[in-house]
Formats: C-alpha cells, structure tokens, sequence
C-alpha cells in the first residue's frame, strides 16, 4: 500500500518546490491535505502523479483535478490571507477548496454537477460550504470575494465571476484555446480588470466557459 504522507512529502518536494512554488504556507496546505481522498474511489495511487485526473460528471459535463504543480501555483498567484472569503469554481469532489480552506479561508465551492457536490459535501463537511448551480454565473449571494479560482479552462472571459470580486480580489484560471492556453491571474480595480499570464498550462476545459463557434479569442 502506498505511503501516502510520504507521497505528499515528495509531491512538495519534487513537483511543488521546483516550479516557483515558495510560498510556505501553500507548501504546508498541500503537505497536509490529504489529495488521496480528493480522487474517485480506487484511483487514490494515482493521486499524487504529476498530471491532470478526470473526476467524473454528467452529460458531457466533466471535472478534472489539476496537476499538483499547476493548483498550487495558482492558488499562490490568489495571495489568500486568513480570513478571505475565497469562491472555487467547479470544485469537484472539493480538493482545492479544502486547500485554502487549510490557508483559513472562508471557502464558498461552487459544483453544478449533483453528484460530485454531495461528493464534495461529504469531504468538506465543517471547513467550506458547497453550493450547487451554474458554473459561469458564480454565488454572488455569499460574494464580494477577495479570491476566486477557477477549477478548469475558460475559453471566454469569465465576466460575471470578475464581478463578484471585491475592489483589489484576484481571479485566477487556465484561459485560452488547448495548448495556447496560459495560467492567468485577473486583478480588479475599481470597476476595472487587468491581467496577466502566470505560465503555459494544459487543462480541459469547463463547458460552462467554451467559447461559441466562430469565436475569435
């Protein structure tokens, strides 16, 4: 059987440190947060490689867990203070959220698909608060957030998520076309929105935020 502590040990070690993750308190939630019990039922060996692993879903509406180096890097990007109301979208069985939660964030997970929120409601249960409905709309009821991830690849801007940012919040995502897409981190100001690409990543994208056909990215 499988060490698992260990296999988080190395993961840090191995994976995290040497991609610009240096952040300790990041390094210390992925240290701690069991990523086994984030997986579907008898994949828990393959939880700690270094690739992207499908989740489930419904009706063409599919999750993905993020490769190890990629979430952390992206929840870095978010700078997540204790005490940040934090909104995870397409939480999935609810690793990332409980990722920050671990950081001491007030964590809203956001799941459109049934079956993966009672999922991530049973493995969450006392440290975020899983609700269910449409991706690309977000929870403005429990919003303004200081930080918003984004658990998948958006094609399109995610408008109605920047929105719900607080004046100075970051949202971070994969955004673009398959491998044209980059890491990006969208920081508000005012009623305005910047950005900027963190690195290269690959990532499925989340048919809530698929671009139209004939779109021009």
């Amino acid at each position: 059987m499988l060490d698992y502590a260990q296999a988080r040990r190395l993961m840090v070690d191995c994976q995290l440190r040497t991609f610009d993750v240096n952040d300790i308190a990041v390094l210390d939630a992925f240290d701690t947060v069991p990523r086994e019990r984030f997986v579907p039922q008898g994949r828990e060996d393959f939880a700690y490689i270094d690739q992207t692993l499908r989740l489930g879903g419904a009706d063409g509406d599919t999750r993905f867990l993020p490769a190890p180096m990629v979430l952390a890097r992206m929840i870095q990007a978010l700078a997540i203070r204790p005490g940040a109301r934090v909104l995870d979208v397409g939480t999935g069985y609810g690793y990332a959220a409980a990722l920050m939660s671990r950081l001491g964030a007030q964590v809203v997970a956001l799941e459109a698909v049934p079956d993966l929120a009672a999922a991530a409601r049973e493995r969450l249960a006392g440290t975020a608060e899983v609700v269910e409905g449409p991706l690309a709309a977000g929870s403005p009821d429990h919003g303004p957030y200081e930080a918003i991830l984004v658990g998948g690849r958006v094609e399109v801007r995610p408008q109605a998520l920047l929105e719900q940012l607080k004046d100075g919040g970051r949202l971070a995502c994969v955004m673009g076309r398959e491998r044209a897409a980059k890491a990006t981190v969208f920081v508000r100001a005012g009623d305005a929105f910047g950005s900027r690409p963190l690195f290269d990543a690959s990532l499925p994208a989340l048919t809530a935020f698929v671009a139209e056909a004939g779109f021009t990215f």
